[in-house]
């Protein structure tokens, strides 16, 4: 079988958070084969909507061998246990999706349809008090906990806040210190191959040209290879997802220090809050037909836990996805690849998830069709699943307050997200998709902070009589009580970390 000049020379387009993911994760897995170039400009500037992250970070960190307590320092990182969810049903209302497990697992049936029968049985249990992570949230509290000592149930998951940033500076140190090369400038012109139309080289303004076999695009917003070379075409969702902006703004510090983030719905958006060691992000995500700049900014600002340390920023972004997020020889990575609002901690998630399936597929000997076109299927079917997500919490507010909010509780949603809610709303059963990045335990808990009572519950409920019953419920939320008082202070924690 003939063979094609074996792929050598990788191009990264852009530094930021996806650019130095990106370098950082090939160059430790690939580093032996391929050589690695990654270009990027000082004078544009960097997103950064994202610095809270879901648990699979920590796998990522652990590939790469960093560690924990450095990284924390380096980031000025924080712990995050879960999202607290404020006045997305109704003004006043709130609810947690915390990480982890809730309760106790049975085979073939969730805990959550023991909880169900409890609350018909007027127990009057809050399904929040059989979560490890809720409860250790509330309080303040963190400790490395793999599993609760004395029982068989799984103990704290957790991700982290920090600054996306000093993220990438640290993960640039250690992407360099591996052998991969960074060449300072901007690209001026894209030069094509005149036969197979892929991309060939990047000219930059200080007269440079870097050539290679495959090219990452890591430019952001700005797509200048996926879509402003190549034109791959975009998928527009915002008839689901209306937001198209965000206003940006760090503020003071102030204690405690939460381990969770915070996502606040006002009248006309939602406003995120991140606690880092050395200040707290904020940020306010809202639609540029139902809210002003001028009133998104005022919103923000009143709404700080501390002084604001910057001038408000303004960031517009239209949520969807690029048609093919791998095109020819450019593979697109971070939001090059497709937007969705950080609702959910999503966005650093897929850009290592992007770059985990590059290495999936990565081609040896030239680029195999069919194997782009497996990229791009899982690709699509991951943006669709997060999409679905975020999409569910707009859809089941409940708000009155602005044409804004009655609009997304009106709105007709994918028929992939109908069938999710039709389901739960019948028996109380999520059945997770494959590779989702969702647990049926994240779904639950959005779906009950928001209203949606199941009609009926598993039958396998029925083998407990109604005193077992609430003697589980009791021993369950017992467990979690004594744990959660065990453990340390969230602060105690950060205080550990920098000696």
């Amino acid at each position: 079988m003939q063979q094609t000049k074996q792929l050598k020379d990788v191009v990264i387009l852009g530094g930021g958070t996806a650019g130095w993911i990106t370098a950082s994760l090939l160059v430790k897995l690939l580093g032996k084969s391929i050589r690695i170039t990654l270009v990027e400009s000082d004078e544009i500037g960097i997103v950064g909507v994202g610095e809270a992250t879901i648990p699979p970070i920590l796998n990522f960190n652990a590939a790469l061998g960093l560690d924990e307590h450095a990284f924390l320092r380096e980031t000025k990182g924080t712990i995050k246990l879960g999202i607290q969810f404020e006045n997305w049903r109704q003004t006043g209302d709130s609810y947690m999706h915390a990480f982890g497990s809730i309760g106790k697992e049975f085979p073939s049936c969730s805990f959550h349809h023991f909880w169900l029968k409890s609350q018909q049985l007027g127990m009057g249990y809050d399904y929040w008090d059989f979560s490890l992570a809720y409860q250790a949230a509330i309080q303040h509290k963190f400790g490395k906990l793999d599993r609760i000592e004395g029982v068989n149930l799984p103990g704290l998951s957790y991700a982290y806040h920090f600054d996306a940033g000093l993220y990438a500076q640290c993960l640039r140190r250690f992407s360099e210190g591996l052998g991969v090369k960074r060449v300072e400038g901007k690209v001026e012109q894209v030069m094509l191959h005149p036969d197979s139309g892929d991309v060939q080289s990047l000219k930059l303004g200080c007269g440079t040209e870097v050539s290679g076999d495959l090219f990452i695009d890591c430019s952001g917003l700005h797509a200048l290879l996926i879509e402003k070379t190549l034109n791959t075409g975009y998928e527009d969702w915002t008839h689901w997802l209306p937001a198209d902006s965000a206003m940006a703004v760090p503020c003071a510090s102030v204690e405690p220090i939460t381990p969770y983030t915070k996502s606040i719905a006002h009248a006309k958006g939602w406003q995120w809050r991140i606690p880092l060691q050395h200040r707290i992000g904020n940020g306010f995500v809202y639609s540029s037909k139902y809210c002003s700049d001028e009133e998104a900014k005022a919103t923000l600002l009143a709404n700080l836990d501390g002084e604001p340390l910057a001038e408000p920023r303004r960031i517009s972004f239209r949520t969807g996805r690029r048609l093919k997020q791998w095109h020819r020889n450019v593979v697109s990575i971070g939001l090059s690849s497709g937007f969705l609002e950080p609702l959910e901690s999503t966005s650093i998630h897929l850009i290592q998830s992007g770059v985990l399936r590059l290495l999936k597929f990565f081609p040896n000997h030239g680029i195999n069709d069919a194997e782009r076109d497996e990229f791009n299927r899982q690709s699509k079917i991951e943006f669709e699943q997060i999409r679905d997500f975020i999409i569910l919490h707009y859809k089941l507010n409940e708000r009155t307050d602005s044409q804004y909010w009655k609009d997304c509780a009106r709105m007709d949603i994918p028929e992939t997200l109908r069938r999710k809610i039709d389901i739960f709303r019948h028996s109380g059963r999520v059945f997770r998709e494959q590779d989702e990045l969702f647990t049926e335990i994240a779904w639950q808990q959005v779906m009950f902070g928001q209203g949606v009572m199941p009609a009926d519950y598993h039958p396998m409920v029925e083998a407990l009589n109604d005193t077992q019953l609430k003697e589980l419920m009791e021993n369950l939320k017992a467990i979690m009580q004594v744990t959660v008082s065990r453990l340390p202070t969230h602060q105690a924690f950060l205080d550990q970390i920098q000696r």
